[in-house]
């Protein structure tokens, strides 16, 4: 499970096997037991959650899309392409 970043209580990471074929670019972030799934193109979006209030999810969102290069730039180097 390669770690993006961590910021605060948040955990922001991929699984080392998202699916063959492989699912579009996204990250997962959990949080305890809560996690939520977030595509990231072509627009920072929810795809899934368990646990998370809609208020921390809006803050996810704003998480991930001010970080959105970073996570697009450790996907391809970890996947390739």
């Amino acid at each position: 499970m390669p770690v993006v970043f961590r910021h605060g209580a948040f955990r922001i990471f991929f699984y080392s096997n998202e699916g063959t074929p492989r699912e579009p670019l996204h990250v997962h972030v959990r949080r305890g037991k809560e996690e939520a799934k977030l595509w990231i193109d072509p627009d920072v979006a929810i795809a899934e959650s368990s646990g998370f209030n809609a208020k921390t999810l809006g803050e996810i969102v704003q998480l991930v899309s001010g970080r959105r290069d970073e996570i697009e730039r450790a996907w391809h180097d970890y996947f390739g392409g």
